[in-house]
């Protein structure tokens, strides 16, 4: 959902008072976690009310691939997942010619957090990890530790 107001900047803090939502980071690492499966086939009414099943496009694959592998998916409860899949049945159609629903696949991509200014609506901010800091031996007795260098 996107937040009320100005959109949110890396700039400097014109007020002193604090925001109404933080940002929310999230770190840099693609999301490899569970997730549901595309299903193979997708159903599609037609005009005289049969229901055809229907394979979903290349590009929806590759679409539903890119979805799944978000940093920010770790955050995502089941609740979104469904609808990130009904989002991918919204781009099967835009996918396959239906221009209509180009309006609403974008309006969900922008609830998805699918480019960076919908994450930065979101204020939903990639972080990069941390790197492990090395770690030094403790050494207790200075002698003991010359001994075991000097015999090994």
């Amino acid at each position: 959902m996107v937040m009320p107001g100005r959109k949110p900047s890396e700039g400097p803090t014109v007020t002193r008072h604090k925001p109404a939502v933080d940002w929310t980071e999230v770190i840099n690492v693609p999301y490899s976690g569970p997730h549901p499966d595309l299903p193979d086939t997708r159903q599609v009414s037609q005009k005289d009310g049969t229901i055809l099943e229907l394979p979903y496009p290349e590009a929806t694959l590759e679409w539903w691939a890119a979805v799944c592998k978000m940093p920010h998916c770790v955050l995502w409860q089941e609740s979104d997942w469904s609808f990130a899949l009904d989002t991918a049945n919204v781009h099967a159609m835009a996918a396959t010619g239906m221009i209509s629903a180009s309006a609403e696949l974008r309006m969900r991509e922008k609830s998805l957090g699918t480019t960076v200014d919908s994450r930065r609506d979101l204020r939903l901010r990639y972080v990069e990890p941390e790197s492990e800091p090395v770690r030094m031996a403790i050494v207790e007795n200075i002698d003991e530790r010359r001994k075991r260098l000097l015999n090994a």
